[in-house]
């Protein structure tokens, strides 16, 4: 998610504010001014770029299978201080130690990225590539960019049926609350939490009834979040840090592994879709 975006999160959130009473023109410029102090807080100390992390994990176990990350910065891995740290690689190494195949990892996820891009990342797919597992993690640009509900779930849904349609089982990651994000001030983060959580809960509707599994993130990993900010967030105080994405990935291991075939039960936050 990019970080300048904070700028826009007032008036995006302010929509929110309007759905539970509305706001006083100056409840509207409160926002504004914490999106501003919270865009200068974070800053932009990681760049743009992630960590390259494409590669084969785990070749001990022979003939690969193909894991593909879709997304923004979050499925993309920035924040981790090595390749090998970002949520793609260590949901490659954990699946293969698991299902005892080694795991092609392929990242067409890009920072700053929107649900309504997921096509465009597909579009990156080389000629005749069939992922067997696609992870896709997004939502949190939609939110401040002021993207309609109803337009972010109509592209999720596309990229869903096509990554179907290559014969890929599908993970969607729902969008993480926004209102873990300690440098945002309230009332503007609690506003950011409702937005995501309304998100995320219509990602997993979405996504299950179209035979996709569903990791809610805001459940399975957020609470490590809150409760250990230091350690779970990277410098910029925004994305996972190494060990922020090594929870993350602890957590949606489970949807992984039985998307690959394994044989694993599935915990609390992590839904079996509806139809298959």
């Amino acid at each position: 998610m990019r970080r300048e975006n904070w700028i826009g999160a007032g008036v995006a959130l302010g929509a929110v504010g309007a759905a539970i009473g509305g706001l006083t023109y100056g409840g509207r410029e409160l926002l504004h001014r914490q999106a501003d102090i919270a865009r200068g807080i974070i800053g932009k100390p990681l760049g743009e770029k992630a960590p390259k992390a494409d590669k084969v994990y785990r070749k001990r176990f022979g003939d690969p299978v193909d894991l593909v990350m879709l997304g923004d910065s979050l499925a993309a891995g920035l924040g981790a201080d090595l390749p090998g740290e970002t949520l793609g690689a260590r949901l490659s190494k954990g699946a293969a130690k698991r299902i005892r195949r080694s795991v092609r990892l392929r990242t067409v996820a890009r920072v700053g990225n929107h649900t309504s891009e997921l096509m465009e990342q597909i579009g990156r797919f080389p000629a005749g590539y069939r992922p067997a597992v696609a992870v896709i993690v997004v939502g949190g640009n939609d939110i401040t960019h002021r993207h309609p509900t109803a337009e972010s779930i109509a592209h999720l849904e596309e990229a869903i049926r096509t990554l179907q349609g290559l014969g890929a089982e599908v993970v969607v990651g729902t969008c993480p609350d926004l209102g873990m994000l300690r440098a945002v001030p309230q009332p503007l983060r609690t506003l950011g939490s409702l937005a995501s959580r309304q998100l995320a809960s219509a990602q997993r509707e979405a996504a299950l009834g179209l035979g996709a599994r569903v990791v809610d993130l805001a459940q399975v990993a957020g609470p490590f979040f809150i409760s250990n900010p230091d350690e779970m967030f990277s410098v910029d105080r925004f994305h996972p840090s190494s060990l922020g994405y090594r929870r993350t990935a602890k957590a949606m291991l489970p949807s992984v592994v039985a998307a690959f075939g394994g044989e694993v039960e599935v915990p609390f936050g992590h839904h079996v879709p509806l139809v298959h």
